[in-house]
């Protein structure tokens, strides 16, 4: 049993830089009360090397895939298991990796282009292939590769007894939870104050027995943590607090196995949240 553990959410983006790092937010939890304490920004991949070795017990919740589809796998002749592929894609290098996924693409019909992971599926989450828009895909190439070099317990893809564990996450379950389908953030855009009043209803339903109901602890913030939350249009920070609300999550179901269905195919991945464990459905 893990003691003193430290929750981490950790808002991801494929080309991190000094306008779009990579931002860790920091909280104390003691399995009733989430409360935000840190921030961190990287501004480059070395900063998330140097990050997956702070010492633990740590959770942290990472808003990538840190898995793709078992069918595309397959049509790709790589390793089935997670390590395997994840070393291939690491071997191989970005852009051998992206040919390969447009190649594969190229032989789909119209209209089922893309390959879903169950996770993807029923999070409604753009498909862990992706490249653009989104470019989730570009995110895998840096981020499961990482991980795989970092020794970090990695779940469901490969477990071990490590003090560090690093789980996926996708902050829009939590907020849709809270806020249904509204706009609350944008990049490089002016705000409006639509976007900003979802912001400010998304804080106030972080702290609201609703999450409480459904994740089984609250969280709380002082008014400084939320004026920031609010006040920031991309809402990096307040993303890397969803993802730590379900690494605290996954923390208090690890003694049944962090809350990731028994059924779950576990080199795809998974996205470990509450709302997603009562309905899996099979991924293409």
């Amino acid at each position: 049993m893990m003691e003193d553990v430290r929750i981490y959410g950790l808002d991801f983006t494929s080309a991190p830089g000094r306008r779009k790092p990579l931002i860790s937010v920091g909280c104390a939890f003691d399995g009733d009360v989430l409360r935000p304490e840190t921030r961190e920004e990287m501004t480059s991949f070395g900063g998330f090397e140097k990050f997956l070795q702070k010492p633990g017990p740590w959770i942290c919740g990472m808003d990538f895939p840190f898995g793709q589809p078992r069918s595309l796998i397959e049509a790709l002749g790589w390793p089935t298991g997670w390590e395997g592929y994840v070393g291939e894609v690491a071997r191989i290098g970005k852009q051998k990796f992206e040919d390969a996924i447009r190649d594969d693409m190229a032989t789909r019909p119209y209209g089922s282009k893309w390959r879903y992971r169950a996770a993807d599926r029923r999070s409604g989450s753009s498909s862990a292939m992706m490249l653009f828009r989104v470019p989730v895909g570009k995110m895998f190439f840096q981020g499961a590769p990482r991980l795989l070099a970092s020794g970090v317990s990695v779940e469901p893809c490969r477990p071990t007894a490590d003090a560090r564990v690093a789980i996926e996450s996708y902050p829009a379950v939590v907020a849709r939870s809270i806020i249904g389908r509204a706009s609350y953030k944008r990049d490089a855009v002016p705000d409006t104050p639509e976007r900003r009043a979802a912001r400010e209803r998304l804080v106030a339903g972080l702290e609201s027995p609703a999450l409480r109901e459904k994740y089984g602890f609250g969280v709380t913030m002082d008014d400084a943590w939320k004026d920031e939350f609010i006040a920031d249009p991309s809402a990096d920070a307040l993303d890397s607090l969803l993802c730590a609300v379900q690494a605290a999550w996954a923390y208090s179901m690890r003694g049944k196995g962090w809350g990731v269905p028994e059924d779950c195919d576990a080199n795809e991945g998974w996205i470990i949240d509450p709302h997603l464990i009562d309905h899996q459905e099979s991924g293409d």
